[in-house]
């Protein structure tokens, strides 16, 4: 962390809630890291107060915690440190939040949630197409964040960073999906012998409307399973809608007119077409 950092706006996101107080989150106050901490969470945020407090907070909570204040600085430091977690601010010098997900999506499947006062849905669906895990709004509450952390780790584990996919034990045996092969140990999805490439979320979403074959699994079904809160308002729901979409642009042959994941209006997602007027193609 920067021994001088310039003064925050801090009427641009971050305000802890009034159940929370800001304590002193001077460097002094911070003290050492755990000894063996739960996982390496990076934050990337122009702001020396949010950084601060959250350095505070997620050490409190036995993670290790490591600080960037602009793109580039992220990037470099996420190679030379391999977190298991970035929380990444939208607004950033020299390189945007937007641009360093592109980047790390290009090597990792680290999982990635944003940090934005860009509350617009457009906003949030150009960070989750990039391949973002979740995306909070400023101002947000710290204990939200460390929640949605914690699901997220538990999800998909340690060692994230790795661009080739752990092999975890999360499933058994082998799915066969039409010319697709589904490999639930490895969490691997292959067609005619070569690899498509899914993040940890978008297999964790493909592996939970296969469970049940024709189930129809409701959006907000969905968004507790893998991101571990329910939806507070229709703007919760979107995470869904564009983690669907990413899945069946690299699984369908025709998005456009899907096969193999359906939309049941008004309702979720269906894994397999059925003879039920209420099944479409789009949503």
């Amino acid at each position: 962390m920067p021994s001088e950092d310039r003064p925050s706006s801090g009427d641009r996101g971050f305000h802890p809630a009034a159940s929370e107080p800001l304590m002193d989150a001077s460097p002094e106050s911070l003290g050492s890291p755990p000894a063996d901490p739960k996982a390496t969470v990076m934050v990337v945020d122009d702001e020396a107060a949010v950084r601060r407090v959250l350095v505070m907070r997620l050490q409190l909570a036995g993670y290790r915690v490591i600080c960037a204040e602009d793109g580039e600085e992220a990037l470099s430091l996420f190679h030379q440190e391999q977190p298991d977690l970035v929380v990444l601010d939208v607004m950033l010098p020299k390189l945007d939040g937007f641009a360093v997900c592109r980047r790390l999506r290009a090597e990792s499947c680290v999982p990635i949630i944003f940090l934005s006062a860009l509350d617009a849905i457009a906003e949030r669906v150009s960070g989750l197409d990039l391949g973002a895990d979740d995306y909070l709004p400023k101002p947000f509450s710290p204990k939200e964040l460390e929640a949605r952390i914690a699901t997220i780790l538990r999800r998909v584990g340690r060692g994230s960073a790795s661009a080739e996919p752990r092999e975890v034990q999360s499933g058994s045996g082998v799915l066969r999906v039409g010319d697709l092969v589904v490999d639930t140990n490895r969490r691997q999805v292959t067609r005619d012998g070569e690899r498509i490439g899914l993040t940890y979320t978008e297999f964790s979403l493909l592996e939970l409307l296969f469970r049940e074959p024709g189930r129809v699994v409701p959006r907000a079904e969905i968004l507790e399973q893998l991101w571990g809160y329910p939806p507070r308002r229709a703007a919760d729901l979107r995470v869904v809608d564009v983690y669907v979409a990413r899945l069946r642009g690299k699984l369908e042959p025709d998005p456009r007119n899907p096969e193999l994941i359906l939309t049941v209006r008004g309702t979720g997602y269906a894994s397999q077409r059925m003879a039920d007027p209420g099944l479409v193609a789009n949503a």
